[in-house]
């Protein structure tokens, strides 16, 4: 047998012995879990069917998108994500760029402060924060005090629930979009801007035909979507901060999704809202792929 023939048999069999565990990690952390909720979302398995429960059809899924709950919380989800989205990634990048400067004296100092919120617990921190959006002891109307604004009740009303979410995941997240932006710009030769400069290019110019195009437009579009997808199913800081508050108004469906299992007892109602928002998500997300690439043969 010639070598390339003997050395690609070798490899083949290598990947054979790693056929088995694949299979069973696809099969019993992907494949049966998802299987399993989308069974039991068309039965009534719920707190007091465990043993006994039956075929119902898409009775579930017809009760579901034809309340109002649902639409309450598709809607509170897609402002939750696209809000927090926004501002992470403008943010980050703004952050990104200034960073990036070469004639900052200390980049690396500043650079390793601002990964002080990425670094530390996530949960810590939003136990953090919930003190800091207390009515009568936070830090946050203490502050506002010193300019003569009274106390605000921030979790309790929707519009303020809103804006201490958003700020709090806000404080949470925009370093890890700072890395990326950052890593993506150091990957750009500095000799482009050099000779741009010399060219007699100003800073609008550099930035629009050096800095965005093509590297950047890829790392904003990848971190977007990834974002995304992440913030959408982000359900610490909701859960913690107000428990989607007041009533539903803050309530997003990943949050909704466990609380009626695990504190209502409602599995099947529970895994028909994952199934739900498991389709709306996949969709969403191939919509902005497909947008960020026409975006890219645009520009």
């Amino acid at each position: 047998m010639d070598p390339p023939l003997q050395k690609l048999d070798r490899v083949f069999i290598q990947y054979l012995y790693l056929l088995p565990p694949i299979i069973a990690i696809a099969l019993f952390l992907f494949l049966y879990p998802v299987a399993y909720a989308v069974y039991i979302s068309f039965t009534n398995f719920d707190l007091y069917h465990l043993f006994y429960y039956t075929f119902v059809g898409l009775r579930i899924y017809q009760e579901i998108l034809t309340s109002n709950t649902f639409y309450t919380l598709l809607l509170n989800t897609v402002i939750w994500t696209v809000g927090s989205l926004v501002p992470m990634v403008v943010t980050g990048f703004i952050l990104a760029l200034i960073l990036n400067q070469r004639d900052i004296k200390g980049r690396n100092v500043f650079f390793t402060l601002l990964l002080v919120p990425w670094a530390f617990p996530a949960y810590i921190s939003l136990v953090i924060w919930y003190g800091m959006w207390n009515y009568e002891y936070g830090i946050v109307n203490k502050f506002l005090g010193l300019f003569g604004i009274p106390p605000i009740n921030w979790l309790t009303f929707t519009n303020t629930a809103w804006a201490a979410l958003i700020l709090t995941n806000l404080w949470l997240s925009f370093p890890y979009y700072t890395a990326v932006f950052l890593s993506s710009l150091q990957s750009i030769p500095s000799e482009l801007y050099d000779i741009a400069v010399v060219d007699g290019a100003n800073a609008w110019h550099r930035f629009r035909y050096i800095t965005l195009p093509p590297l950047m437009r890829s790392a904003i579009a990848f971190v977007s979507v990834g974002g995304f997808v992440f913030t959408w199913n982000n359900f610490y800081p909701i859960y913690i901060l107000t428990g989607g508050g007041p009533g539903i108004s803050t309530d997003i469906l990943i949050v909704y999704t466990y609380q009626e299992a695990f504190s209502y007892g409602y599995y099947n109602i529970a895994a028909a809202y994952s199934v739900i928002s498991t389709i709306i998500l996949t969709i969403m997300a191939i919509l902005m792929l497909r947008v960020g690439r026409v975006l890219e043969v645009i520009t």
